[in-house]
């Protein structure tokens, strides 16, 4: 018998069948399994849910003097009753930046706990429940649609201590720009999703001091590192029914195009093209990142760079894709215009990939900084254009982040 109560009712040892909310009200991955640690009831308290469903027959039942707030014969009714919910929720309207990146900081935040908790079910030795990431996927996906850059651009801003975590959060956003970009459809855009959050799944299995270590890794340190992909694909092959293309992009987004990948070391036409888009947007968020051992690359100098790798590392086709679903100068990229101003790119502009808006806060020419305004480069008789990209590195300003997530009109 299936029953809804509320979460004041819960204990250790119900089988927990659904949250009834939003899955931004709760931190965990899955939705289904059985309550075995009394944190993990603190944790949905501490949460804004009131009301979860249970299922008497595969844990314990509410004693027999506390009414439930309703009951249910079938799964069916409640997955109806749940997906209606969800539904009313969901926005895809278009947003614009300055309205998404709110959203979106609550998506990474709230996608960082459950990705976590995923990988610490792992190294556990449970099941990883792969269905549970959909409504995350779907969470992820409504955001992408709403705007494309700002979940991309708020994901790229963790720490070398989220970066395992928030990393695979990036990589889902990426897989799915990259797949509308490509022209593929809803339920393969939502698989190539769910392919980018789990694509690191095996790095549970590495020990932390490797998986953490702030310097270079050692020869035989890299050696266990490269596991990885092999790690990921054995845990969602144990939980059978996780899709094939999942499955793929996991084992294979480190391959290379000219064979020098791992762990199949795979040339072109062996690589599919999921398992290349996954590679292009692994590479993107890894280097554009912080990491223990180094700061990360500017947006758009990494695209240069990634560009340079295409004949050796990268599937043309994707990778020019991949351009085109981030624009030539991404947001948070530095660049000088022809005013000798320099700014950072703060949202993209739907005419052209030359002309994004820019908020310029510094003169070369005077060598100082200035106020800063904010510059749409597609606007109707604007002189500036954008001449080069600028090296962050090369100038050290301090705070160039805090510059794009500023209010769009500021």
């Amino acid at each position: 018998m299936l029953k809804k109560i509320s979460v004041r009712q819960l204990t250790v040892g119900m089988y927990l069948k659904a949250f009834c909310g939003s899955w931004l009200d709760h931190p965990f991955l899955r939705n289904s399994f059985v309550i075995s640690d009394p944190k993990d009831i603190g944790r949905i308290l501490a949460s804004s849910i009131q009301e979860v469903w249970i299922d008497a027959a595969r844990g314990l039942d509410i004693p027999p003097d506390e009414p439930a707030i309703s009951e249910a014969k079938a799964e069916e009714q409640v997955d109806a009753e749940l997906f209606a919910a969800s539904q009313a929720a969901r926005s895809t309207a278009p947003a614009p930046m300055r309205q998404e990146i709110a959203r979106a900081s609550k998506i990474c935040a709230q996608a960082k706990q459950a990705v976590t908790s995923m990988f610490r079910e792992a190294r556990m030795g449970r099941t990883v429940d792969a269905g549970g990431a959909r409504r995350l996927v779907e969470e992820i996906s409504d955001s992408v649609t709403r705007n494309p850059c700002a979940l991309i651009s708020i994901a790229r801003l963790k720490t070398a201590d989220d970066y395992t975590y928030l990393h695979s959060v990036a990589v889902c956003a990426l897989m799915i720009a990259l797949g509308r970009q490509l022209g593929l459809g809803g339920d393969m855009n939502h698989k190539l999703g769910i392919a980018g959050l789990l694509h690191d799944l095996g790095k549970a299995m590495i020990p932390k001091d490797i998986l953490n270590k702030p310097g270079k890794l050692t020869d035989e340190e890299f050696r266990v590192m490269k596991t990885h992909p092999e790690e990921g694909y054995k845990l969602l092959r144990e939980n059978g029914g996780v899709d094939e293309i999942i499955c793929d992009v996991v084992l294979h987004h480190h391959e290379k195009i000219d064979g020098s990948g791992y762990p199949r070391e795979f040339k072109d036409n062996e690589i599919s093209l999921y398992a290349k888009m996954g590679a292009v947007c692994d590479v993107y968020d890894a280097i554009t990142s912080n990491r223990p051992y180094k700061a990360g690359w500017d947006p758009a100098e990494s695209l240069r760079k990634m560009a340079e790798w295409t004949k050796n590392h990268f599937d043309p086709t994707a990778f020019q894709a991949f351009v085109k679903s981030m624009g030539i100068y991404p947001i948070g990229s530095l660049v000088r215009l022809n005013s000798g101003r320099l700014g950072v790119i703060v949202d993209q502009s739907p005419k052209s990939l030359l002309t994004p808006r820019v908020r310029v806060f510094f003169s070369t020419r005077g060598n100082a900084r200035i106020r800063p305004e904010l510059v749409d480069l597609s606007m109707p008789g604007c002189a500036e254009k954008i001449v080069s990209r600028e090296d962050p590195a090369l100038w050290n300003f301090p705070g160039l982040d805090e510059l794009w997530l500023l209010p769009a009109e500021g």
